[in-house]
């Protein structure tokens, strides 16, 4: 006869799979997004104890916090909310679960580093023609690299590119002149067929375009990611004057206090500035 524990995660296997598939199609999810969400439930099931108490059942996730005790304090927090995901997912289809040794660790809050505008226009200056395009791009439009990978011909016009984002949310964003003319350029010596960027027909990968962008700055003897670069399109944007809530819709936010990170950043920058320039400042040196 198979035990109560046998037979619960044999249950949950089958929950874990709906889960899973749900995450594609409600959520929109990428592939390897959804990889991740798998691969921590399976590991975190081989050391969760699972019981029953007070007729309900009860996940502790001591032990497997104690398994992923030495991890990045970052990798911890993402392993723990997929674990809560999929804990409320089970709930509301009417698996009632307990989470026990849930508590939340302290993550230290990291601002984003952007690149300055003067470092950009050196890499560029340099970068190949292909590799000039994918950098601006970023900078331009502060796409996402997958958004960027999946940039298909036809939602590019004249004047606007048009987003399928997170949560297969679309959204405009403005094409500047000097980007459409890199484009035009760009397709006047290549033909692809679907995708902006392609190779032997298929859409270039993610990892080909952030190793085109790291060698176009590594040229200038710089590290920058291609996230970077959308940072950098958000605080010059803020730095400028726009409205939160329009760079907010432009970055694909589906919260503005996503955005607000960056007022953050331009007041530290404000205050670095501000130390290096006031006569007091100076004096305290």
């Amino acid at each position: 006869m198979m035990d109560l524990r046998a037979f619960l995660k044999k249950l949950i296997n089958k929950f874990q799979i709906s889960f899973l598939e749900s995450l594609e199609k409600i959520r929109g999810y990428s592939d390897l997004t959804i990889k991740s969400y798998d691969e921590t439930l399976n590991e975190a099931f081989r050391h969760i104890e699972i019981f029953e108490e007070k007729n309900n059942i009860v996940f502790n996730l001591m032990p497997y916090r104690i398994k992923i005790a030495s991890l990045n304090p970052k990798t911890i927090s993402k392993k723990l909310s997929a674990i809560r995901s999929f804990t409320h997912y089970l709930n509301d289809n009417n698996f009632k679960v307990i989470l026990k040794a849930d508590e939340s660790i302290k993550i230290a809050k990291t601002l984003p580093k952007p690149i300055s505008h003067e470092h950009i226009l050196e890499a560029l200056e340099y970068a190949e023609p292909e590799d000039r395009l994918i950098v601006v791009m970023l900078y331009t439009l502060g796409l996402r690299i997958s958004e960027l990978a999946s940039l298909r011909l036809d939602d590019i016009s004249s004047e606007w590119i048009r987003v399928l984002g997170k949560g297969n949310k679309q959204r405009d964003i403005p094409l500047i002149a000097s980007t459409r003319e890199l484009i035009n350029e760009f397709l006047a010596h290549n033909t692809p067929k679907k995708f902006l960027f392609e190779k032997k027909g298929e859409k270039l990968s993610e990892n080909s375009l952030r190793y085109i962008v790291n060698k176009a700055f590594k040229r200038v003897s710089l590290k920058v990611t291609p996230h970077q670069l959308r940072h950098s399109y958000a605080t010059v944007l803020l730095n400028h004057n726009a409205r939160i809530a329009d760079v907010s819709e432009l970055l694909g936010h589906s919260s503005m206090a996503t955005t607000q990170i960056y007022t953050k950043l331009g007041s530290a920058l404000k205050q670095q500035n501000y130390n290096k320039a006031h006569p007091l400042c100076m004096e305290e040196k």
